[in-house]
This record gives structure tokens, C-alpha cells and sequence, in this order.
């Protein structure tokens, strides 16, 4: 049986990423050093390309649910958990090293780490990041859960929560499952009124990001604040 074994060492993709590092290869071949082994004759890349196939892209293979996942030849609930192991670790990572620096002198590893927490939801999540007097990371918390179109916030429970972490500073973030970025009027008054309502207890909002596909937009960068 052809396999991967067999193949010229510079096209594995276990010794090209060793030889290159992980950017040199597809997402194929990543997801085949995943699942290591194929199936039913077909290498793991062969069976990577039509696990991308089917679900539509790495993005989608990797958020869904868990029946559809299991369902597909090859794959089970042991892969799906170890698969979920996996993204939850690299979320985990990304919030230590948040709590090790000020938030705002990288900004781009905070938006990493929100759209990791945040995109692959179905329904709209509202979330805070609480910071201390350093601009580092205290706690991330999902403080309300609403539908598709829209969660009910509270800027008191914000407010309350932001004391009881005894934070100094916040940057909010809520996501649009539909994709699109773009803040809602809606999402603009919010932001105000909890920029209003934190002033009153000296805490200030540094941002507010709206999570969807692509990188996302910050109210800040918007002048929205």
C-alpha cells in the first residue's frame, strides 16, 4: 500500500515541518500530522484534503459541532475531543502570555485571543477582558449569552463585575455570528453607556471588539469610544 512512509523525505509533511517550520505547509498536510494515519488505503493528506473538502475549509472543520464531526468516515469522538484539547490549549496559551504584558503594547495578540474565544459561536456572546493598573490581564469572562441576532447586556452586571475584580481598566468584545464586523448603531450606544457608566467608578474602556470573520473591528481604531 502506498503511503506516506514511502514517499521522498522533503515531501512528508512531519520532516518538512521539521525541516521548514509550520508556515512551509498547507492546511492539508497540517490536519494529516494530526490525524497521523489514513484510512480505507488513502494516506492521511488524502484523507486531510477531503475532510477540508467536505466541511469547507479548516475554519469549519475545526468549529463544528460535535455529531456532524463524529459522523464522518474516519474520524470519532476520541479524534473530536482531542482535536478540541488541542484549540482549547492554544486559547489557554494565548491568555498566559496576555497576563505577563501590558495589553496595549500588543494589541494584536489581544484580538488573537478574543477571536479565538469568541468567532466560533452560533449565537452572540458579549465578553470582557478585566485589566489591572498595568493594562494586564486579571480575568476574561462571558458575561451574557443571547441569540443569532443579539445578546441583552447589562452595563450594571459589567459595572459590578469590573469591582469585583477589583479591575482598573476593560476592553470589551462581542461577536456577530453572521461574519460581518461591522458595528450595529446598537453596539455604538451600548459602548457609550458603559464608557459613561465605568467612568463613574474610574475604569476605563479601552476598547470594544466586534469579532466576526477577518480580524475583526475595534471601536477604538473607529474613533468610537
Amino acid at each position: 500500500m502506498h503511503t506516506i512512509r514511502n514517499w521522498p523525505a522533503a515531501e512528508r509533511p512531519r520532516e518538512r515541518f521539521l525541516a521548514r517550520g509550520p508556515d512551509a505547509l498547507s492546511d492539508a498536510e497540517l490536519l494529516a500530522i494530526f490525524l497521523r494515519t489514513g484510512t480505507n488505503g488513502k494516506t492521511a493528506v488524502d484523507m486531510a484534503r477531503e475532510l477540508l473538502q467536505a466541511f469547507g475549509g479548516l475554519r469549519p472543520l475545526l468549529e463544528a459541532e460535535r455529531h456532524r464531526f463524529c459522523a464522518m468516515h474516519g474520524l470519532g469522538t476520541a479524534t473530536y475531543v482531542q482535536l478540541q484539547s488541542v484549540l482549547e490549549m492554544a486559547r489557554r496559551h494565548l491568555q498566559e502570555q496576555l497576563q505577563r504584558e501590558d495589553v496595549l503594547e500588543n494589541p494584536e495578540m489581544t484580538r488573537r485571543y478574543l477571536i479565538s474565544r469568541l468567532r466560533h459561536y452560533r449565537h452572540e456572546v458579549f465578553a470582557c477582558l478585566f485589566l489591572d493598573n498595568r493594562h494586564r490581564v486579571i480575568a476574561f469572562e462571558e458575561l451574557f449569552h443571547g441569540t443569532i441576532d443579539g445578546a441583552s447586556v447589562h452595563p450594571r452586571e459589567v459595572v459590578s463585575q469590573a469591582l469585583q475584580h477589583n479591575a482598573t481598566a476593560v476592553i470589551l468584545a462581542h461577536n456577530h455570528p453572521s461574519g460581518v464586523a461591522e458595528p450595529s448603531r446598537a453596539d455604538i450606544q451600548l459602548t457609550r453607556r458603559l464608557v459613561d457608566a465605568m467612568g463613574l467608578m474610574d475604569i476605563r474602556v479601552l476598547d470594544h471588539l466586534v469579532i466576526g470573520d477577518g480580524p475583526g473591528v475595534s471601536l477604538a481604531e473607529r474613533g468610537l469610544l
